[in-house]
């Protein structure tokens, strides 16, 4: 199972009536790294009317919200989380940073420079196919580890972390189609093993 992503960060600029709206697309885990992500903008920015947002977290895209940040309703989040859809992306937020030029825009002209900055910054930021991950982690003794580590090398599995003292404990991540079969060994071998996504 894959899903589309960013494959960096991205940035983006659009002008209109001295308005500048500047577009930042970034790949996130969670809503707490959109907070943070936001608030930095925010900080980074302190001479910006508003910073404007959509997100879209999960693999199968299911967890998303729009901010307007003060503008009209539906005028800046929903034309950003349009375009997130367009690009068929998740695990990403979109954040546009808008400096007022002293003209009036309507709400027309608002979604369009919205849309504009939100786009500029996806295309920037460029789309590439993840495979889902699954991520575990399997404690066992010292006269185990001999085995697992041997297990993990072949099957090309992922160490994101280990503890290796007399309870050794490694937190791993494989393809999510590989789960069931990893499972499967340490059962076999009388590893514990949790699933922790």
């Amino acid at each position: 199972m894959s899903f589309l992503t960013l494959a960096k960060n991205g940035s983006g600029l659009y002008k209109e009536k001295g308005s500048k709206f500047l577009g930042f697309a970034y790949r996130v885990k969670d809503e707490q790294e959109v907070k943070t992500l936001v608030d930095g903008l925010r900080k980074e920015h302190p001479g910006a009317c508003h910073v404007c947002s959509a997100f879209k977290l999960g693999y199968d895209g299911k967890l998303y919200r729009a901010s307007d940040d003060g503008e009209p309703n539906n005028s800046a989040g929903q034309p950003i989380l349009g375009q997130i859809n367009a690009f068929g992306v998740t695990q990403v937020l979109v954040a546009v940073v808008r400096y007022y030029g002293g003209t009036k825009l309507g709400v027309g002209g608002l979604i369009q420079a919205y849309r504009a900055a939100a786009k500029e910054a996806l295309e920037d930021a460029g789309i590439i196919e993840e495979e889902v991950r699954s991520t575990f982690e399997v404690s066992c003794t010292y006269e185990q580890l001999p085995v697992l580590m041997k297990a993990i090398k072949m099957q090309h599995i992922q160490i994101d972390s280990q503890q290796l003292d007399l309870q050794c404990v490694i937190r791993l991540s494989m393809n999510a189609k590989d789960a069931a079969t990893w499972l499967a060994f340490c059962e076999f071998q009388g590893l514990s093993c949790k699933a922790l996504d």
